[in-house]
């Protein structure tokens, strides 16, 4: 069946109040604080939120010492909730722990430099936007970001800590070209006009993050579509960690291996053979050998080599597929001892990648993001 030249595609984000995303961030501060004091900890984080409670349950061997709850009330300060009404509070919710050692059957394939898990994951990069990034989620990310920028700076006072944004795009000749639908959905203080919300956050979130350019004539725009979004955050949905996993990576343009990637150390291949598969991916875009790439690796539990490496450029590559993957089987060391060097995975760096994606970030901590191997692929073209 031939690809789909026409066509549209959404992508959405979540604003750090998201009830999931206040777990990701719990679960990857809580990591962050560990590898602070012990590099080599092992940590599989997961965090629940509820009204009046969090929990934080999982499987961590480090000889650190760390103190959760004030951690998770760090995390819940932070991002926003600090008031009686929001049904969240950081300071009056109940934290409770269930936290054990890492498991020693794990333990055994990890320690000989072998993948902690079974899996299967995938890296993507194309050339829509100079991040790499598919377009859709880039912008998404954009409006999300902004909503929380002008909340947390009194831009729009009557903000509450929860909100999404949702962006559809049209592509023509498998190009994107124009945006012709957005959708803002902003917790907000108890009394306010709909049209008031939707008037503001069209100016200072929409008009702010979305170019001009790539609107269409008629770009729908929907701001809390039912027409009240007082209740939210903890208070209105429960939140775990891992539940954003799309949000986390591209979109839903491509493949996802199903593993989440927030509260797992880098020997957890859920988290860092993405990050690699990425980095291969991004450095073949940014060669210019292809305009899409995707690459899926492949683990066993204990096996330090990948038994499978797919790569697909979707019909728009210059140079054979056969010959970019023999170039990444042979200059490549795909085991997890290896990525976590390459990519310099031990250091507390995780925090920053719970909200806005994982990918398509500038920061120097994301260093899957460089494109310091771009050169080394140029030279099959």
């Amino acid at each position: 069946m031939a690809e789909k030249t026409d066509f549209l595609f959404t992508s959405e984000s979540v604003t750090e109040g998201h009830p999931d995303k206040v777990c990701d961030q719990i679960s990857d501060t809580i990591l962050d604080s560990l590898l602070a004091v012990d590099p080599e900890s092992r940590v599989a984080c997961e965090a629940l939120v509820t009204r009046g409670l969090g929990l934080v349950a999982g499987e961590i061997t480090s000889r650190a010492q760390i103190d959760i709850p004030s951690l998770v009330r760090q995390v819940i300060r932070e991002v926003g909730y600090t008031k009686s009404e929001y049904g969240f509070h950081c300071c009056e919710s109940a934290v409770l722990t269930a936290v054990q050692k890492q498991s020693a059957d794990i333990a055994l394939g990890v320690d000989a430099g072998g993948a902690g898990d079974q899996g299967l994951m995938f890296g993507y990069a194309c050339d829509e936007t100079r991040e790499k990034m598919p377009l859709p989620i880039t912008l998404a990310h954009a409006l999300a970001r902004r909503l929380a920028e002008v909340r947390k700076k009194g831009i729009v006072p009557y903000l509450r800590p929860d909100g999404k944004s949702q962006v559809t795009v049209r592509y023509r000749d498998g190009r994107p070209c124009e945006v012709i639908c957005v959708v803002l959905a902003a917790q907000h203080d108890p009394g306010l006009k709909q049209s008031r919300i939707k008037a503001d956050l069209t100016e200072k979130v929409i008009d702010r993050a979305l170019p001009a350019s790539l609107r269409s004539r008629d770009m729908k725009i929907f701001v809390n579509p039912t027409g009240s979004f007082v209740i939210g955050g903890p208070q209105g949905d429960t939140g775990v960690t891992g539940r954003k996993i799309i949000v986390d990576t591209y979109g839903g343009f491509s493949s996802h291996g199903g593993g989440c990637f927030s509260g797992k150390d880098p020997t957890k291949v859920d988290r860092s053979a993405s990050y690699m598969a990425r980095y291969l991916a991004k450095n073949i875009v940014a060669a210019r050998l292809c305009r899409r790439c995707e690459i899926q690796l492949a683990y066993v539990i204990g096996k330090p080599q990948p038994v499978s490496i797919y790569l697909n450029t979707f019909g728009t590559g210059r140079v054979d597929e056969a010959r970019i993957l023999r170039l990444i089987r042979d200059e490549f060391d795909l085991s997890p001892r290896a990525i976590i060097k390459t990519l310099d995975l031990r250091k507390p760096r995780y925090r920053p990648t719970a909200c806005y994606g994982h990918f398509g970030r500038t920061e120097a901590s994301f260093t899957w993001e460089r494109t310091d191997q771009a050169e080394k692929f140029r030279t099959l073209a």
